[in-house]
């Protein structure tokens, strides 16, 4: 590397370095306010609820699978958290705008929306459908959308209001066999991005966040096409490893800083950190080493039609994808997912 260019990206870090700290508020108490958290009822959706309301704040989450959705409230209640549990799916409006007008007649107001709900679906593209790709962009794009414009006129007239996207890594560098997923979430990091641009000077801020891997035992409910009993053993390892991987918890806790301090952006993990600063300054480098992770990936089957649940997987393959997935499903068991 040459002097100039070790100059340039000096610069550029620095740049960005005071861009993010200008962008940074002071944290806010939240007691009181009412929290909206789709996907809810497990993962990280459960482990926000969970952090928001050791703040103080009243929760409303939703989620599709109502018995998980009934379980994750009992919990959240124990806890003494003030709880509003409603089934939907944030990919049809007509829900959505149901949700909303119930939760306002419950609570009188939308404070935060947290968008978080997601599905993964691991596979080759040539085992990708096109109605794959639209369920992805239905629940991952156009659910942070419809809620998004659900809650948004309420908080303009208010001045006043905090609205955050849970993204992915994945919507800043498209990775193998999660073409689907990686596009949806790019959709809905270019959303995020024109929605804080836009709503700058309403007193509404707007966060995007960016994990990376998070161990919320995930792969039980992932859905595996392809040659899916090696799609899941390789998935589950990466979502599992310490190194790869960022504990649910501590990723939750820092979602929540972010949301409280405004900030634009929150990338969560090392390995998520570093993809993004690699792929801003060598914007050809990141999809090279990706052809490399592809080509070590399982080769794609004629079957395009079959999709199995990481759940059945497992049960299906005994121990060997057990072993694999234990460190998983011990997170799991912390925030109600199927194990």
């Amino acid at each position: 590397m040459n002097i100039k260019n070790s100059h340039l990206i000096g610069a550029g870090i620095g740049i960005g370095a005071a861009t993010l700290w200008a962008s940074r508020r002071p944290p806010v108490s939240l007691r009181g306010q009412v929290v909206l958290i789709t996907g809810g009822s497990r993962g990280l959706g459960l482990a926000l609820a969970r952090k928001f309301g050791h703040l103080g704040c009243r929760l409303a989450i939703c989620a599709r699978t109502e018995d998980q959705l009934t379980s994750a409230a009992n919990g959240l209640r124990a806890h003494g958290f003030e709880v509003l549990a409603i089934p939907c799916d944030v990919s049809k409006r007509d829900q959505v705008d149901a949700m909303v007008s119930q939760i306002r007649q419950h609570f009188g107001t939308i404070d935060i929306l947290v968008s978080n709900a997601g599905e993964m679906l691991v596979a080759p593209l040539e085992n990708t459908t096109h109605a794959d790709m639209e369920r992805a962009m239905d629940v991952m794009f156009w659910g942070v959308v419809n809620l998004t414009l659900a809650v948004l006129p309420e908080m303009q007239a208010r001045g006043a209001g905090r609205i955050a996207a849970v993204t992915s890594i994945g919507g800043k560098v498209s990775v193998p066999h999660l073409i689907a997923y990686s596009c949806a979430k790019s959709a809905a990091v270019a959303f995020c991005e024109g929605l804080r641009a836009e709503m700058a000077s309403s007193g509404i801020s707007v966060t995007t966040i960016v994990p990376g891997l998070m161990r919320t035992g995930s792969p039980v409910n992932a859905s595996f096409k392809g040659n899916y009993s090696k799609e899941a053993a390789w998935f589950s390892v990466a979502a599992t490893t310490p190194v790869l991987s960022m504990d649910a918890d501590r990723a939750a806790a820092q979602i929540v800083d972010a949301i409280r301090c405004g900030v634009a952006e929150k990338v969560l993990s090392t390995p998520a950190n570093l993809l993004t600063r690699v792929q801003g300054l060598v914007p050809g480098l990141v999809p090279n080493l990706m052809s490399l992770v592809a080509s070590m990936l399982p080769s794609p089957t004629p079957d395009k039609s079959t999709s199995i649940r990481g759940l059945e997987i497992v049960r299906r393959h005994g121990r060997v994808l057990k072993y694999l997935t234990a460190a998983s499903r011990d997170a799991g068991r912390h925030l109600n997912q199927a194990i």
